[in-house]
């Protein structure tokens, strides 16, 4: 069954009613500029994989289990080192989620991968080592604190979920609310590439893009199918690299009934992190939507 891209209609009725808030709360969930979904091209994500999409509407009948305050800290789990200048920064990636979704996130000390009880193979292919992500997972639903919302492993080593694969790029139980992710192919050097002199910036963008994504699946959300967005599913790196950062309104409205930031503080401080970072098109991206918020344009 060839996927067929959501109309204008769709997409609209797919963010749902913005009534209870305020007008300018109400703008911020205009499509303005957002881009719809394209047509997938053979090997893209929905090419290969029937998606049926999630309203805004749909989310809520789902009644998602939600940060409160008892639950509301997201933990970044390090398995294993982190090299400097081969790896993304920890501290940047807690920030930039901190920002995302408005909630406190915290970095455990990293985890001795020798000191615990997980598989590790060579990689028939890539001859790189591997880890196995089950008994990651384990690991991780015996260390879930009382307060966490959800406890993210992060590693630069790759990981695979069964002897039948030959890799994965992350692995999650929702109901457990733990996920392990390997940021170990966005680094050019996996593939034997001379790193680019951007290569720390597309490090952190890719390792941003990828965390983001996974913890939205945390908290309900599925893989978007209405316009170019953030949680839209990816089959390969390129694709990966040619989803945006940002939510579109969809998504960005189950995110704020979720948490109930303030949307356009949450704007202004992504918009920062853009700027310092040199994520250009993103600060400028988000720069419109400001402008738009606030009736400039």
């Amino acid at each position: 069954m060839k996927f067929k891209p959501p109309n204008k209609s769709e997409r609209f009725n797919a963010i749902g009613s913005t009534e209870e808030l305020s007008e300018n709360e109400q703008r911020a969930f205009d499509p303005l500029d957002c881009e719809p979904i394209p047509k997938p091209s053979s090997g893209d994500w929905l090419a290969e994989h029937q998606e049926t999409g999630q309203t805004f509407d749909q989310f809520k009948q789902q009644k998602w289990k939600q940060p409160d305050n008892s639950c509301n800290t997201i933990y970044l789990q390090p398995l294993g080192k982190f090299p400097e200048n081969k790896s993304p920064s920890l501290k940047l990636l807690r920030k930039y989620v901190e920002n995302y979704f408005t909630l406190r996130v915290n970095i455990n000390n990293p985890l001795n991968l020798k000191n615990h009880n997980i598989t590790i193979r060579i990689n028939p292919y890539s001859r790189n080592i591997q880890i196995l992500t089950s008994d990651v997972l384990n690991i991780l639903r015996n260390q879930l604190p009382d307060d966490a919302f959800c406890l993210m492993g992060i590693s630069m080593e790759d990981i695979y979920p069964d002897p039948s694969w030959n890799f994965v790029f992350g692995q999650a139980s929702l109901n457990d609310r733990v996920g392990v992710y390997s940021f170990a192919r966005y680094h050019p050097a996996f593939y034997w590439e001379k790193p680019d002199k951007n290569v720390e910036q597309i490090l952190l963008k890719r390792s941003c893009k990828v965390l983001v994504h996974e913890i939205g699946h945390m908290i309900g959300l599925s893989h978007c199918i209405y316009f170019h967005c953030v949680m839209n599913g990816s089959n390969h790196l390129q694709e990966s690299d040619s989803r945006p950062l940002h939510l579109c309104p969809v998504c960005l409205h189950k995110l704020h009934y979720s948490i109930g930031f303030d949307i356009i503080e949450r704007y202004k401080k992504l918009h920062n992190f853009y700027q310092q970072h040199g994520f250009t098109d993103e600060a400028e991206k988000i720069k419109n939507y400001l402008d738009y918020i606030f009736n400039k344009k």
